[in-house]
């Protein structure tokens, strides 16, 4: 006997309460991901550990994070998005909360690197993706857009928040802050978030008939995302697809192009700048908070960024633009430790300005060679290239404290991951567009 679903007349269709929620989790989920930075010195100062020390534990993070993320869909199919969510921020309160007793370095690597590293990486960006297309036939390439942003919009909302509160009433308090943030999010969650249309007896969003599910929480096949929006690996046993896509995408020379491009990507943001930027402003006497709010500049111009870098890769070569990009980037990263001082100076503020500009204007273009050179699987094997782009921002991160352990300054990791940009543009323009070259 077949069920017939009659879409049901709303004032406000369920699929916006649904990528509400959805941005509201994000946001919770990114508190975490402003708190290294902000935290790592008075964590220094109290317990004593070097920089290096301190950046393992993100860089486990970093690394947990990439990896998990190829495996998220297949974890949201398989469990649905409300229980992977849910365990997720679960797993980001728990590690951020029970930092407060943190007695010995291995202990921070567990709570921060593991747990927090686990629960980001479920809800890395497929999460976005998944509920979009599941809820969404049109407005789908918008809300796709909205929901990624939510991270960066969490960053920028928590960072500074964070540094005041631990400047002002110390590390602990701003950990459990973070921690009651994720947590909060949990309530509105389980009663709101629905996995399927389905489950509220409506169609998606724009959806003339109900989408076909097949055997039980499966979501059926995924939609290609337009080459300026995240994509979403969501469909049945997206893990086999992605260990497979995986295996034949790593016989090309231009997979492993993409991905040492992507892995610079990531060294020179999140793991550099993004770990270490403002423990290397405290260096040269500048307060936390007001180095917090510099690097929240950044993540409002990199959703300026984004939306750009998608019209552009829409209308030009992807490979120039990576060239640029990259160069671009390296060019600020090798005037860096000239314009860092006690006071925020208009250099300093063009810096960050611009550097958030191009902090993820790397993904379009690089989703674009991925659908356009892997054609079906292009947007599982962009899973593959994120996640280089994670492990180099662990590697990035531990290589910079170990640097700042040994010299007492930043200066030799800028001016390193400055010529790694060089390297990356180069790379990045001399890629084969068309018939692919095995390795």
């Amino acid at each position: 006997m077949t069920t017939t679903l009659t879409p049901v007349r709303r004032r406000v269709h369920p699929a916006w309460v649904v990528a509400g929620v959805a941005f509201v989790a994000l946001l919770g989920a990114a508190g975490f991901r402003a708190a290294p930075g902000v935290l790592m010195v008075p964590l220094q100062d109290e317990f004593g550990w070097s920089r290096g020390t301190l950046s393992l534990a993100v860089g486990v993070n970093l690394v947990l994070f990439g990896l998990t993320a190829p495996f998220a869909a297949a974890l949201m199919d398989r469990f649905g998005i409300r229980r992977v969510t849910t365990c997720a921020l679960l797993l980001i309160a728990v590690g951020s909360g029970l930092t407060v007793f943190v007695q010995a370095s291995w202990q921070l690597v567990l709570l921060w690197g593991v747990l927090v590293g686990l629960g980001t990486g479920s809800m890395a960006l497929v999460f976005a993706a998944t509920v979009a297309q599941r809820w969404f036939v049109r407005r789908r390439g918008l809300v796709t857009g909205i929901l990624t942003a939510g991270s960066a919009t969490g960053q920028l909302v928590f960072l500074p928040v964070v540094a005041a509160v631990a400047e002002h009433s110390g590390w602990r308090v701003a950990s459990l802050i973070i921690a009651a943030a994720a947590l909060a999010v949990v309530p509105l969650v389980v009663l709101a978030l629905r996995d399927h249309p389905s489950d509220l007896g409506v169609t998606a969003y724009g959806a003339e008939e109900p989408a076909r599910r097949e055997h039980g929480d499966h979501p059926g096949t995924a939609h290609a995302l337009e080459p300026d929006q995240i994509p979403v690996v969501a469909q049945p046993g997206a893990a086999r697809l992605a260990l497979t896509a995986l295996r034949d995408a790593s016989r090309t020379r231009t997979f492993w192009a993409l991905m040492a491009g992507f892995a610079i990507c990531g060294a020179t943001t999140n793991g550099l700048i993004g770990t270490h930027f403002v423990p290397a402003a405290h260096d040269h006497g500048m307060g936390a908070t007001t180095a917090a709010g510099l690097l929240a500049v950044v993540g409002v111009f990199d959703i300026v960024g984004t939306i750009g870098s998608g019209w552009l890769t829409d209308r030009y070569d992807p490979r120039l633009l990576l060239g640029f990009y990259y160069l671009f980037r390296g060019v600020g990263l090798a005037l860096l430790p000239m314009l860092l001082s006690d006071a925020v100076q208009p250099s300093v503020v063009a810096f960050v300005v611009i550097y958030g500009l191009d902090w993820v204007a790397t993904v379009p273009p690089t989703v674009a060679l991925c659908r356009e050179l892997f054609g079906a699987s292009g947007t599982v094997v962009f899973g593959w290239v994120f996640a280089s782009h994670q492990i180099g921002a662990a590697v990035a991160s531990v290589a910079a404290g170990v640097t700042r352990d040994r010299t007492g300054t930043y200066t030799a990791a800028w001016l390193g991951a400055a010529l790694l940009c060089v390297v990356a543009a180069v790379i990045s323009v001399r890629v084969r567009r068309g018939a692919l070259a095995t390795v």
